[in-house]
C-alpha cells in the first residue's frame, strides 16, 4: 500500500541517535521526493546534542506548495533507525492510525506492533544493522532502513533514492550503499 498523495502532505518523522545519520537519510528521501517532482520540507530537531544522544528529524512531501511550519506532530510515517532506542521511546507515539511504522530490527512486525500497541496501520521491520554490518562492514544503518521506508510507503521510487546517495556519496560509499539499499528492500518485512 503505497502513500495517498492526493490527501495533501505525507509527514515522516525520523528517531535516532546522534552520529548515526538521522538527518543524512532524513535529507537523502527529501531530495529523492524533490527529483520526483514534489515540494519537500526536510529538518532536524535538536539543541545542544552529542554523539549518542536521541534525535529526531522531519519530513513532509506534498504535490502542493506546504504552508505549514511547525514540527510534525500527527505523522503518517515514523522510522526509528536505532532500535536501542525501542526501550527509551514509544516510536508509535502521535502515529496516524493508518500510518505506517518502520523499524530497524530483526524482528517480526508482529512483535513491534504489539509491544507499542499499534493495532492499526502497517508496522515494517528490516534487520538494517545486519545488513550494514555485512555489506560495509560498519554500522552505518540509516540508508538500510530509509530504504525499508521508501518499500513501504511507495512515495518515491529506489532508483531515484539510489541517485540521490550516489551523488552525495560517489565511488565506494556510493557504490556499498546502493546494495545496503537493494538488500534492505527485499529483506524488509510488513505487516
Amino acid at each position: 500500500m503505497a502513500l495517498d498523495f492526493a490527501k495533501g502532505i505525507t509527514e515522516f518523522r525520523w528517531h535516532g541517535r546522534g552520529g548515526q545519520g538521522v538527518v543524512t537519510s532524513n535529507q537523502m528521501l527529501g531530495k529523492a521526493a524533490l527529483a520526483e517532482g514534489n515540494y519537500i520540507q526536510a529538518f532536524p530537531e535538536f539543541g545542544p546534542e552529542r554523539t549518542g544522544a536521541p534525535v529526531r528529524a522531519f519530513l513532509r512531501i506534498s504535490k502542493d506548495p506546504i504552508q505549514v511550519y511547525a514540527q510534525v506532530y500527527r505523522p503518517d510515517v515514523v522510522v526509528c533507525i536505532d532500535p536501542t532506542l525501542l526501550d527509551v521511546v514509544n516510536p508509535a507515539e502521535g502515529l496516524k492510525e493508518d500510518g505506517i511504522l518502520v523499524v530497524n530490527s530483526e524482528k517480526d512486525p508482529a512483535e513491534i506492533r504489539k509491544k507499542f500497541g499499534f493495532s492499526t496501520g502497517k508496522v515494517v521491520t528490516v534487520d538494517a544493522t545486519k545488513i550494514a554490518l555485512e555489506v560495509m562492514g560498519r554500522p552505518f544503518y540509516n540508508m538500510p532502513t530509509m530504504a525499508a521506508a521508501v518499500k513501504a510507503t511507495g512515495v518515491v521510487a529506489v532508483e531515484t533514492v539510489i541517485k540521490e546517495v550516489q551523488e552525495r556519496y560517489p565511488g565506494k560509499v556510493g557504490d556499498l550503499n546502493k546494495v545496503a539499499i537493494e538488500r534492505a528492500v527485499k529483506e524488509a518485512k510488513i505487516g
